[in-house]
């Protein structure tokens, strides 16, 4: 069993925590991973740097900026892991890159690299499944899961292409538009949580936009099995350049509170799947 698998196969709801490596410095970008885990973060998603992260909002689109500045290398993403790999063993540990950085590096040679590192799955955000057929047997051969993206927009019959080549988790964009922090989560966030739960027997995470403890708590009331946070705490950083000791302070509280919005759980020997669907 995958870490991964092992996470969610726990039943309990999964927080997951994004940070840019190497931001705001590869150095501080450690400690803010060890903060993340030490606040409890349940698994640990990782981006690339790169140029032009079409996906993310102006938030985390900074900080792919500032870690650029100081010259932040797949390299020194791969180390990083290493070293988050060496503090926390058992955490689940996703690379979130955009596929030009897979193709430049070689797609099985950065599979490897991820692998020998201690990754454990990888999010190519701008990968249409249709082009992903030399990814695949790369993401076999080296044991990385393949995490994918389902959005609103995305029709019944492309969602059952895109989720066979899934494993691990899926990741479920709650909303149009970019990352980034919001007042409110879409009403029909159940909807789609549930749409998706017919179609595949994998965990669902949902994530974008997802920046307050109510937000967390719509996402597990809607049935999903974990929340992503990126917006909320990559902005931390940004507040807090030259304050390091206030930055951990800060991230700590927001993580405290953000999983706050987890209700306590009535039956935890109950399958999460039971308590939601029954």
């Amino acid at each position: 069993m995958s870490r991964i698998e092992a996470l969610f196969a726990r039943k309990n709801p999964v927080f997951v925590g994004f940070t840019v490596a190497g931001d705001p410095d590869r150095e501080t970008s450690f400690g803010v991973a060890k903060t993340m885990v030490d606040a409890g973060v349940d698994l640990l998603e990782i981006a690339v740097p790169y140029s032009d992260p079409v996906a993310d909002g102006p938030v985390i689109e900074r900080a792919h900026v500032r870690a650029l500045r100081v010259g932040t290398t797949p390299d020194d993403v791969f180390a990083l892991v290493r070293r988050v790999r060496e503090y926390a063993p058992p955490l689940p540990l996703v690379l979130f890159t955009y596929y030009n950085i897979v193709y430049r590096r070689g797609v099985d040679w950065f599979f490897a690299e991820a692998a020998a590192a201690g990754a454990d799955g990888i999010l190519i955000v701008d990968l249409p499944t249709e082009e992903s057929g030399e990814v695949a047997p790369s993401a076999l051969r080296h044991g990385i899961d393949r995490i994918v993206l389902v959005a609103p927009t995305t029709s019944p019959e492309r969602r059952q292409k895109i989720l066979r080549g899934a494993s691990g988790f899926v990741y479920l964009i709650s909303l149009e538009g970019v990352t980034g922090e919001r007042d409110h989560l879409p009403p029909n966030l159940a909807g789609l949580v549930g749409a998706v739960r017919e179609k595949t027997d994998l965990p669902l995470a949902v994530g974008f936009g997802v920046s307050r403890p109510e937000h967390v708590a719509a996402v597990a009331a809607a049935g999903a099995d974990g929340v992503i946070v990126g917006s909320a705490l990559v902005r931390v950083i940004e507040e807090h350049p030259g304050d390091e000791a206030g930055m951990h302070e800060v991230l700590r509280a927001v993580i405290r509170a953000l999983k706050s919005g987890f209700a306590p759980d009535p039956d935890p020997d109950m399958p999460r799947r039971e308590r939601v669907e029954g």
